[in-house]
């Protein structure tokens, strides 16, 4: 089968089985679009004069695909001129192949999955950048609606609502977009009522988180008092959160009201939608979180990927213990 066909075939694959977001697809349509354009560069014969399955061959016949083309394709990406890929992204990429050649040889394409034996290169660890609680505080602060005139400005009733939304969820900025109004509910047992989101994550997975007062009371008054004019600039819709035009507000419309916080803050720290993340893990564990309970928070599926986050406690109370114990100092 032509790589093409099979590459297609694959994507349609993963987008029923798997569930994946369109973003998510789109990202493994691109890898898989570098590692065939890649592939026309290969020569199909080795210098020796040996056989192999690179260049214009693959393209023909997926089939003929081997591991010296996806450990020259790691190479690749580590030395291109052009300018080399991180360790990450390199991962990243071959992950994309991997998980490619592994559906080739389960629909028999390949007699054997070449991808299985080659691994990426190791990444050095980068912890989580959160930020403090100070700073968190000062951050949603330069976004609240500004009453010295008397009006409310829907723009603001919104980012406020959606940044005091990611701190307090700990969500990723694709999933807090993804939020329909009927998402953000309240739970009543025994206790009480307790606001909670219904947050969609990867694999189309869903959790329940709780919504603290602060943010609640920023998305009621976002509700109210400014989502009625954005959605009557737009067609019906059920998105949470809208942009001018009464649209679902785009990921990289809500990357800018970040940005435009941050600077209004005049944080020193860059500031992504991953710092709330970061931040509201971070912040969890410092106030005795337990590390099983922040991990079905974030809808981690290992236990694994949350523990890095008691590194970067770890380290601050290493900083604080050595900063103020007498005896600590040498």
């Amino acid at each position: 089968m032509p790589l093409d066909r099979a590459t297609e075939t694959y994507l349609r694959h993963i987008a029923i089985e798997r569930g994946l977001s369109q973003h998510t697809l789109s990202a493994y349509r691109r890898d898989l679009a570098t590692f065939a354009a890649w592939l026309e560069t290969v020569p199909p014969i080795d210098s020796d004069g040996a056989d192999r399955a690179g260049g214009s061959a693959v393209l023909d016949d997926v089939g003929r695909i081997a591991r010296a083309d996806l450990s020259g394709f790691v190479t690749h990406l580590a030395t291109r001129p052009s300018g080399p890929l991180s360790p990450r992204s390199v991962a990243r990429m071959l992950s994309s192949v991997r998980s490619f050649t592994a559906f080739a040889a389960g629909e028999g394409w390949l007699q054997l999955d070449p991808g299985a034996s080659v691994r990426p290169p190791k990444a050095p660890m980068r912890l989580p950048k959160a930020i403090s609680v100070h700073d968190m505080e000062r951050l949603l602060a330069a976004v609240s609606a500004d009453g010295s005139t008397g009006v409310d400005d829907p723009v603001q009733l919104r980012d406020k609502a959606l940044l005091e939304l990611l701190y307090a969820t700990g969500a990723r900025i694709s999933e807090a977009v993804g939020l329909s109004v009927d998402d953000v509910t309240t739970l009543s047992d025994a206790d009480g009522d307790l606001s909670v989101v219904k947050v969609t994550g990867k694999g189309n997975k869903q959790r329940i988180v709780p919504l603290g007062s602060y943010a609640r009371a920023a998305i009621d008054a976002y509700l109210v008092r400014a989502r009625p004019v954005f959605a009557a600039r737009g067609t019906s819709t059920p998105a949470l959160f809208l942009g001018a035009r009464g649209a679902r507000l785009s990921r990289q419309s809500a990357w800018l009201v970040i940005q435009a916080a941050a600077s209004r803050a005049d944080l020193a720290e860059h500031v992504s939608p991953h710092t709330f993340r970061h931040s509201f893990a971070t912040h969890l564990l410092e106030g005795g979180a337990d590390v099983r309970v922040v991990q079905e928070l974030l809808g981690h599926a290992s236990v694994a990927t949350t523990q890095i986050y008691t590194m970067v406690t770890a380290d601050m109370l290493r900083d604080v213990y050595q900063t103020s114990h007498p005896r600590a100092r040498r």
